[in-house]
């Protein structure tokens, strides 16, 4: 990708964090972002995949996968290319995916979200987050554990938009472009 290109995606990226971290845990933006459906599919696809480990694991294998995907995604980045921009653009998708959960456990008690479907999770019996605590007993906990995602996937939202910022202006072009140090022979 060209360093013009980087920049567009970066603006782009610093334009959806501004909106998500403006306005946390408020369903019509987390909806309005251009990877709440992709991050819904492989939420979905989670409960699948973990369906074999038990009740507590499929439950949980939604958030788990949405959240596994962008780490997935930046240690193939790292580890066919040493493509360290790509790795900051996961960081920041995994950041984005901590705000979409993190608005989730912070409904566990209130179950107001619109789920799939279109109905809230009072409507259908509760929601994935709802049961996790119940089942742990934390309940009491949704909103605090809620917020400490949603700081965290900040964290790394910012964290990834400045290490691309770094890497798109050149500053780690060795470790970018996979160089290796020819004259130590």
């Amino acid at each position: 990708m060209t360093r013009a290109g980087r920049l567009a995606l970066l603006l782009l990226l610093s334009y959806w964090t501004w909106r998500l971290l403006a306005n946390p845990m408020r369903q019509e933006v987390v909806d309005g972002s251009f990877l709440h459906v992709v991050d819904l599919m492989f939420h979905e696809a989670g409960h699948i995949i973990f369906s074999p480990f038990g009740m507590f694991m499929t439950t949980l294998g939604g958030s788990l996968m949405q959240c596994l995907i962008p780490i997935i995604c930046a240690v193939a980045f790292y580890r066919t290319n040493r493509d360290v921009f790509a790795v900051a653009v996961m960081a920041w998708w995994l950041g984005e995916n901590l705000q979409d959960v993190a608005m989730y456990i912070d409904d566990a008690r209130t179950l107001q979200l619109t789920l799939l479907g279109g109905h809230t999770g009072a409507e259908v019996e509760g929601h994935d987050w709802e049961r996790l605590l119940t089942m742990m007993n934390a309940l009491h906990l949704d909103h605090r554990i809620g917020h400490i995602v949603q700081i965290v996937g900040a964290l790394f939202m910012l964290g990834g938009l400045g290490y691309g910022f770094v890497v798109a202006f050149g500053a780690a072009a060795p470790a970018m472009t996979g160089w290796r140090n020819t004259n130590s022979r």
